[in-house]
């Protein structure tokens, strides 16, 4: 099995040329799995607005900063600016980007917005997003960002959980049109007034702004058609400096505190109604400055940020990552788009990808399709990235190094409640351990795997990940009881995250991750790996996806259900696919039961959330009504 997972010759000689190997050093080999982050280099003590005055502006403010490939230049109305010099798209430096920060902090507090206040946002990835970033937390504003996938009454829901009290929103992504949407479910607020929005449903809610991403101004009325409160983006920037508000601004940001919370975010819901995870200035400007030194980046680096912006992927391992080293960022489109990220990535010379399973794997498609009908595709500048938000398939770190020649990609593990980040890859790892493993224990964070009764297991043994540190959220915003359930004091005092990951560390302090604890199978007593199951399964030419599930089974307790996502072009059966897993590992891990995706009587697509993780509650619920169908059982002979 390990041959299987072993990189090609060709991968390993061009890593070995790009990143030499670290000179060699004694390391104490550990026995426990727990490990402790190095103390070096010391946490930041900043706030994000202090930081990006003292340590971003004032040593790259004439570097690239942010380019948004779908947006024109000047959006936001303002000052004329040279943009880079660009006059396709947007394209900001550090100072132009600065300005337009500026503007918005005043104009945030003219519209009444005070510290404290949730200001929620319901976008793509945009300069607009960007700004509101670093503006609330330049005032004391918590931002609240919100799933675009979410429909009226998880929206309603969200709202109402941390208090909205500021809304913007774009008119529409696709066919969610979020503007008519709340104003047809809720006429009064359709008629309120500009800042008095009075509705019963969503009690703290006062503003409405919107942010236009149609590119067409009529458009842009019809959707606005009747909306009395809805405020215009622009109306809101206060581009003049000699007003009471910026004298405000620069006050506000010197009573901050680095434990203020500056973000409330949302966990996925893979399992359930989402949470509200508070952060704050220091869980996220010193995680985005370990993330981006993992990565070597430096100012010269432009990253290519694909994942969602209301997910801490794009907002901290994309944005802040990037920002805190000086780096550029570039938003390839507004939402995913894999023929825009390919575009993005050549013409804008992006040395960095970000992106979960399905977003690389899409942008493969994107590159094989387009070199198949003849184009010459240079994406050498390409150096490294993040992989991360579900397990990544052994298979596809492989081709992302030989085809996109993302030779220093990184790996990262975490979760939204750890700001996110607590074990990342570097270059400077083995090869093998890059594609194995998440990595070691990020700096001034500590991190152990335990059994069921909380003892730290031997290296090799499987347990839950638990993680304390900077890094650790608040809280769930006004959920004491769900936050004791995760956030557990030891006999010391030291709060433990507990991640409800179960993961292998070795003897070098590398961590595997074997998947989420509930959703291990447990054949006949014998625990059963669905990550290692499906590495096997995507590895085969044929399988482009694979998410493992348990199926209830009468002799065995639980069985293994594949669903399959086929290459295109491929037709591998359901016996095939079982002697792929029973010889690749053993018969007990073969599926009993196989689904191909898009068959007769089988959805069409694995559910994922929006940030690219399956949701398996869905695919066990699924499984459960075919397999009393009958539907995609396999040869029992060997069951």
């Amino acid at each position: 099995m390990r041959r299987a997972l072993l990189l090609p010759r060709t991968a390993l000689r061009r890593l070995s040329t790009v990143v030499p190997p670290p000179p060699p050093h004694p390391t104490s080999r550990l026995t426990l799995s727990a490990v402790d982050g190095p103390t070096e280099p010391p946490l930041v003590s900043k706030t994000l607005p202090a930081y990006f005055q003292d340590d971003i502006l004032e040593k790259h403010g004439a570097r690239p900063a942010l380019v948004a490939r779908q947006e024109a230049p000047r959006p936001h109305g303002g000052p004329l600016s040279h943009n880079l010099g660009d006059a396709k798209h947007l394209a900001w430096d550090f100072a132009e980007f600065d300005r337009h920060i500026e503007a918005l902090a005043r104009g945030l507090l003219d519209l009444g917005v005070k510290k404290g206040d949730r200001v929620g946002v319901i976008m793509g990835n945009n300069s607009a997003y960007a700004c509101l970033q670093w503006a609330c937390a330049s005032i004391g504003a918590i931002l609240v960002t919100l799933n675009p996938a979410y429909r009226l009454p998880e929206l309603v829901n969200t709202l109402k959980l941390v208090g909205v009290s500021h809304l913007f929103v774009v008119p529409r992504i696709r066919t969610s049109a979020y503007v008519r949407m709340l104003c047809d479910a809720f006429p009064a607020l359709a008629n309120s007034k500009p800042g008095e929005i009075q509705e019963a449903a969503l009690p703290d809610l006062r503003h409405l702004i919107v942010v236009d991403n149609t590119g067409d101004l009529k458009q842009y009325e019809r959707e606005l058609e009747g909306v009395k409160p809805a405020v215009d983006f622009r109306e809101v920037m206060v581009w003049r400096e000699d007003t009471p508000e910026k004298r405000i601004v620069h006050d506000i940001i010197d009573s901050l505190d680095m434990h203020d919370v500056i973000n409330l975010q949302f966990t996925s819901g893979t399992t359930g109604l989402p949470k509200a995870v508070s952060l704050t200035h220091h869980n996220l400007l010193n995680n985005g400055i370990s993330i981006g030194r993992c990565m070597h980046l430096t100012p010269s680096d432009v990253l290519c940020n694909v994942p969602p912006l209301f997910h801490c992927f794009g907002l901290v391992l994309g944005n802040l990552a990037a920002w805190t080293h000086g780096a550029c960022i570039v938003y390839p489109s507004e939402i995913y788009n894999p023929p825009a990220i390919v575009d993005a990535v050549v013409e804008e010379r992006c040395t960095a990808l970000h992106g979960v399973p399905t977003h690389f794997l899409g942008v493969l498609s994107e590159v094989q399709r387009r070199r198949e009908e003849g184009q010459i595709l240079d994406t050498r500048c390409l150096r490294t990235g993040i992989a991360a938000g579900s397990p990544i398939p052994i298979d596809l770190m492989k081709q992302l190094i030989e085809k996109l020649n993302l030779t220093e990609l990184t790996v990262a593990y975490g979760m939204t409640e750890t700001s996110p980040v607590s074990f990342q890859t570097t270059p400077d790892d083995p090869v093998i351990k890059r594609v194995e493993t998440v990595g070691k224990i990020l700096p001034h964070v500590k991190a152990k795997v335990v059994d069921l009764e909380g003892r730290v297991v031997p290296v090799n043994t499987p347990g839950e990940i638990l993680v304390s540190g900077y890094l650790v959220q608040k809280g769930y915003w006004n959920d004491p009881e769900q936050t004791a359930r995760v956030m557990q004091p030891d006999e010391e005092g030291r709060i433990w995250m507990h991640t409800g990951d179960e993961g292998i560390m070795d003897e070098e302090g590398y961590l595997r991750i074997v998947g989420r604890i509930k959703d291990i199978i447990i054949r006949g007593g014998e625990n059963l790996f669905p990550v290692q199951i499906e590495n096997i399964l995507t590895a085969h030419p044929h399988i482009r996806e694979a998410a493992v599930v348990a199926v209830p089974d009468s002799k065995y307790g639980e069985v293994v259900g594949a669903w399959i996502v086929r290459e295109p072009n491929t037709a591998i059966t359901k016996e095939e696919t079982r002697r792929v897993v029973a010889e690749g590992m053993n018969p007990q891990n073969s599926p009993a039961w196989v689904w191909f995706l898009g068959e007769e009587g089988v959805p069409d697509e694995i559910p994922k959330t929006a940030s690219g993780k399956v949701q398996k509650h869905i695919l066990r619920d699924w499984s459960k009504e075919l397999a009393k169908k009958g539907v995609g059982r396999t040869s029992s002979e060997s069951r």
